[in-house]
């Protein structure tokens, strides 16, 4: 059930992250600038964003099964409808809609997991699910790239619209949405209190803390797999095409090597959990400024390094999951996860769409003529997400930490000895 749950998340990963290799191409193919090709991705993330309050609500009501199906056979048919796709206004359409089929994904498998598994065991399968769905990732680098020149546009894409058709089916077959519950259904959605079921969600403690973890540590690296990467790497460092996509490989191949490691390091000291998080995303800043601040280009074991760093991101976005199960109530338990799962998402929508503004205003002559400098100008926005996500964690853990020492002293001592779970 989790294997067949998982391969649907690696295929929509897949979907997402499919246009950072046929970025150039698409600039051809529609005849479009940096901001639009900026376009594609932002809005399919604003709508995956967009959709998470939606879904959660959903899943809660229908169950995990019933969401996921209808996330995957959305993709399929987006993806179908991109393979075809001659204008940017029927391209957009079609990347609007695969926004929103991913969007039915991830938390709806999540949900799974936390059903079929035992409570000691959902973070590290958590963990596990993240990283192990992010193989999309590396489908969506050397082979999508190989497709891309030996299939062509149209046959590349329809392949993959393929493959969701038969996990549909797989879906329908093998997946329940509990032990002994072949469909579970929630109490019927009333419009009535949504906004208050909603504003309860974020007040909780482990709502917000996890939301600004899950926003300053995820985009970075999405930013190189979905959109900025292969550009970035081939046209601002000056690299071979090969390179570039084995660079996008490693990412996701460092994403998943660490994840593990760092399950088990906040799990034995969940104290520490925020100060880890924190010292990735200085970690990740102080490597990219080292890049950025070059002398000319940045020497291959430099770039290397740079996604290796950034990869660690990816897993210390799931520490903000950790945060609403241990922290927040199980009641809002899926909605809550929604609200943190669009955190990263947003961060990297706006990093993207800075990236091709930046981008157009130094280069207004088009793709052909992105220098380094121009590239450098643009990826050191991401200066501002990081700091402004590093505030807000230390804000946020500040007044919880406060708040236990007020009104559970025991339990903060008991956390810091690390028999208790907290910030």
């Amino acid at each position: 059930m989790w294997i067949v749950a998982l391969a649907v998340y690696g295929l929509a990963v897949f979907h997402r992250s499919s246009l950072a290799v046929a970025g150039l191409d698409a600039t051809d193919r529609f005849g479009i600038g940096a901001a639009q090709l900026s376009t594609f991705a932002v809005l399919q993330l604003v709508v995956y964003a967009g959709m998470q309050v939606p879904v959660g609500l959903a899943l809660d009501r229908f169950g995990p099964r019933s969401v996921i199906l209808t996330g995957v056979v959305t993709l399929s048919a987006a993806q179908v409808v991109f393979a075809f796709a001659e204008s940017y206004p029927v391209a957009l359409a079609a990347r609007i809609a695969v926004g929103a089929g991913d969007a039915m994904v991830f938390v709806c498998v999540l949900r799974l997991v936390a059903n079929w598994f035992a409570p000691r065991r959902v973070p590290m399968m958590t963990q596990l699910t993240g990283i192990t769905g992010q193989l999309g990732t590396i489908v969506a680098a050397v082979p999508m790239t190989w497709a891309l020149h030996h299939l062509g546009w149209s046959r590349a894409y329809l392949v993959t619209a393929a493959v969701g058709v038969v996990l549909a089916v797989l879906l329908l077959v093998v997946v329940h949405d509990a032990p002994g519950s072949r469909r579970r259904l929630g109490p019927p959605l009333e419009l009535r209190g949504l906004g208050g079921r909603i504003r309860d969600a974020w007040g909780d403690d482990g709502t917000r803390l996890g939301f600004w973890t899950h926003f300053s540590t995820q985009f970075s690296g999405t930013v190189l797999a979905l959109l900025w990467g292969y550009p970035f790497f081939v046209r601002g460092e000056h690299t071979s095409p090969a390179f570039a996509a084995m660079l996008l490989t490693v990412l996701t191949v460092a994403t998943m090597a660490v994840g593990p490691m760092l399950g088990w390091i906040t799990a034995r000291r969940p104290y520490h959990r925020s100060t880890t998080t924190l010292t990735i995303i200085a970690a990740i800043a102080v490597t990219w400024a080292v890049v950025l601040l070059w002398p000319g280009d940045a020497p291959a074991w430099l770039l290397v390094v740079l996604v290796v760093v950034t990869a660690v991101g990816g897993p210390a976005s799931i520490v903000g999951f950790d945060f609403v199960r241990t922290l927040g109530s199980a009641e809002r338990a899926g909605l809550a996860t929604s609200l943190v799962n669009t955190g990263g998402f947003i961060a990297s929508l706006l990093t993207m769409l800075a990236i091709g503004i930046v981008l157009d205003l130094l280069t207004p002559s088009g793709a052909d003529a992105y220098s380094s400098g121009a590239f450098r100008w643009a990826m050191a926005v991401q200066a501002i997400p990081w700091a402004v996500g590093s505030t807000m964690i230390l804000r946020h853990r500040r007044a919880i930490r406060r708040k236990l020492a007020e009104t559970a002293p025991e339990r903060l001592e008991a956390i810091r000895r690390g028999d208790a779970v907290s910030v």
